[in-house]
């Protein structure tokens, strides 16, 4: 059901065509610069040790810190995904070349954390996104969090070829008729699902955030999915990003939107504006 509402929201274009149908050929040319590669993980259900990549689980957690606690209500926060560099293909590691990437997020909705907060927005104090070296490893063998999700190892991962989004294509400088961007987005993406890399698979509009440091705008690392290999729904059938910028690697972010079928507390107050490029995209909210 998720997977149909996706598709029939997310293709959602203007139905005038403004030119001819083109060979897939020219079509490949016109856009071959843009091609990346995303790396799709492969799972298995069960926790592995704590510098194991996966979904939820016990995290590897530094010597002499402490398990990340939610900037609101204090309480630990639950590990989402955690990527060791180290597990990775040779060629994925152009997204994470070292270190442990890690995303915590506040599950409590005692506390309307997420909504508090704004976790939707990037950098927000009920998430955490860090990468960390894993040496020194503390001594927690167990999770403290409270109804923490059953855990998913990474057991691989195998490549797919990723083109921007329709939305995208034209902060590109591409031009492409309608009938192109259809033929594009149907043959190549961007996937859903979790992802390594390649575009974001955006839900409401173009949302990259900007560096605040440098105010660059960040790129893609990993994509993360409502229930794919999460037990957890963004809003209402969400899908949420981490960047990172390219010139201050020690900046990340993490940032969500969703479809807002239903409306929810979070998705009422979601008014995401883009700047990007020196484009202004107002999300938009459907609504039915």
């Amino acid at each position: 059901m998720i997977d149909i509402i996706r598709r029939l929201l997310g293709s959602r274009r203007p139905d005038v065509s403004n030119g001819p149908a083109s060979t897939d050929e020219a079509i490949h040319a016109k856009v071959a610069a843009y091609r990346k590669v995303a790396w799709i993980p492969e799972v298995a259900d069960g926790d592995g040790a704590p510098s194991d990549s996966k979904f939820s689980g016990l995290a590897f957690i530094p010597a002499h810190q402490e398990w990340p606690k939610c900037g609101n209500c204090g309480q630990p926060m639950q590990l989402f995904v955690q990527i060791n560099s180290e597990e990775l293909p040779d060629k994925a590691r152009e997204y994470l070349a070292a270190g442990i990437l890690q995303l915590f997020y506040c599950t409590n909705w005692d506390e309307e954390c997420e909504v508090e907060c704004d976790a939707f927005f990037p950098f927000s104090r009920a998430s955490l996104v860090r990468i960390i070296e894993p040496i020194d490893a503390s001594p927690i063998t167990t999770s403290p969090v409270k109804d923490s999700f059953p855990p998913k190892r990474i057991t691989g991962w195998h490549s797919a070829v990723d083109y921007p989004h329709w939305l995208e294509w034209e902060l590109t400088g591409v031009h492409l008729t309608d009938s192109e961007r259809d033929q594009v987005s149907d043959l190549h993406g961007p996937a859903g699902g979790e992802k390594l890399g390649g575009w974001p698979a955006w839900v409401q509009g173009v949302e990259y955030p900007r560096c605040p440091e440098c105010q660059e705008q960040m790129h893609l690392v990993f994509q993360v999915d409502s229930e794919h290999n999460i037990p957890y729904m963004f809003g209402d059938v969400g899908r949420g990003h981490i960047t990172q910028c390219r010139h201050h690697p020690h900046i990340l972010a993490f940032a969500w939107a969703c479809y807002c079928m239903i409306p929810s507390p979070a998705c009422i107050r979601h008014r995401s504006v883009a700047v990007v490029s020196g484009h202004d995209f107002l999300s938009s909210i459907v609504l039915s």
